[in-house]
This record gives C-alpha cells, structure tokens and sequence, in this order.
C-alpha cells in the first residue's frame, strides 16, 4: 500500500467532506461535518499503530490549518502585555492536559468560543511525556483535533512545560542529556511547539558561597538552550 492509500483509509470517517490528493493536499469540503467525525481520527493518531499515528497526525493538523486553528507563539502577545498594550483584567491559564487531552482540551474550546477567548495555553512537561507515553506530535494532534471539533478558529498555544535537565543523568553524562534535550526541542517545534520552558533549575548548588557559583551551570546552560531554540524556530516564528 501506498502513503497515499494508507492516508485515504485513515481519513474514511471523514467521507466526502475532505479531499485529499496527491502531494498530499488537503481540502476542506464541509466543515461541520469534519467537526463531527474528527474524533476517530484523533484516536488513531493517539492509539495506530507507528504508520497509522503518523498519518493521522499529519491528516489533524493539515485539517486544522484548512480551518483556522493554527500553532502560535504567545511570544508577541506577552511583549504586548509586558509593554502595557493589552487590558489587564485577564490572565493567561497554562493547562497541562496530560491525561486524556483530547476531551479535556474540548471543554477549554467550547468554552473560549462561548467568551470569544483565545489567550490561554495547553503545555506537558517532559516527565508527563515519560509516564504519560505521549509525544509531541500525539499531544498536539489530541489539542488541535479538540480545537476542530469545538470549531474555534483562531491561535493555539501549545508549550513544553519544564523541559528539564536531569540532575542525575546530567552528573552521569553532561553531554548525553544536554543532547537529549535538544533532541527533544526540535521534535517539539516540528510538531508545533512553539512556547517552551527551559529549566535548568535543578542544576542549581546552594553549597556554593556565591550566588553567581550557584547559579552558574542554571544559567549557563539556560542560555545555551535559549540560543538552541532560536538556532531551530521556523522562520518567522518566534518561540516564547
């Protein structure tokens, strides 16, 4: 079978109100009924198998993007609030939907197209992807399938939360965890993270006399990673 085979398969549920051609392009033919029938989609892009999961992620966010529910940066918008060019009487809500997001991220939407809200965050820390089993790409499928499904348009905010160095694995192996840290940046920001908390925290040795002893290795490495997310940002983005 080919991509293109599989692909088709994977978007049946979906019938005739979505076209698919080669390349593969997508094309939206009845929006309400997609929002009806996303779900399995998303379910296959949660529990298919390896090829299954990759097509219909793929398949999620094309279909968000052909709606209106695109990956942002909260970058400018914090700029604009830090500068005083916003209201002040909201906050911006960071959810870590670790456990069944899709639904949970449901509920969010309805309710910000109820309040013709967009400001708010869907974020999962590195350890909640450890115990969770859920990739980048699984958790943006789950939020951007759930935005689909509510029919908001608009920007969706997705961030790794505490991408965290180790203590442990950074003391057995400086350069294996670094390493795999930024691995895990750059699946992040492919599959449309494009906020991310660096945390190098835990790094941090208060049995040194120095506060700049201290915290050398924490913002050294901070500043690394920061230079690293720049050095991988899409162009035009830039991440928060």
């Amino acid at each position: 079978m080919t991509i293109m085979d599989d692909l088709l398969r994977i978007a049946k549920p979906l019938g005739d109100c979505v076209r698919i051609q080669e390349g593969p392009l997508v094309s939206v033919r009845d929006a309400k009924h997609i929002r009806d029938h996303i779900e399995p989609i998303v379910r296959t892009a949660v529990f298919g198998d390896t090829r299954e999961k990759s097509l219909a992620q793929w398949l999620v966010r094309a279909l968000a993007l052909e709606l209106g529910a695109i990956p942002g940066s909260i970058h400018d918008f914090y700029i604009a609030r830090g500068s005083g060019h916003t209201p002040e009487h909201f906050t911006v809500p960071a959810m870590n939907l670790r456990a069944l997001p899709f639904h949970a991220a449901r509920a969010v939407f309805r309710a910000a197209v109820e309040s013709h809200s967009c400001a708010f965050i869907f974020e999962i820390a590195r350890s909640e992807m450890g115990y969770t089993d859920q990739r980048p790409s699984e958790y943006t499928s789950a939020i951007l399938g759930a935005a689909i499904a509510e029919g908001y348009q608009g920007p969706v905010f997705i961030q790794g939360d505490h991408f965290q160095v180790s203590a442990s694995r950074y003391v057995q192996d400086p350069q294996k965890e670094l390493g795999a840290l930024k691995d895990l940046i750059k699946e992040s920001i492919v599959a449309g993270f494009f906020n991310i908390d660096i945390d190098a925290s835990t790094l941090v040795d208060l049995i040194k006399e120095t506060i700049a002893e201290q915290q050398n290795i924490n913002f050294t490495l901070s500043a690394e990673l920061s230079a690293f997310v720049r050095m991988a940002e899409p162009e035009n983005v830039t991440i928060s």
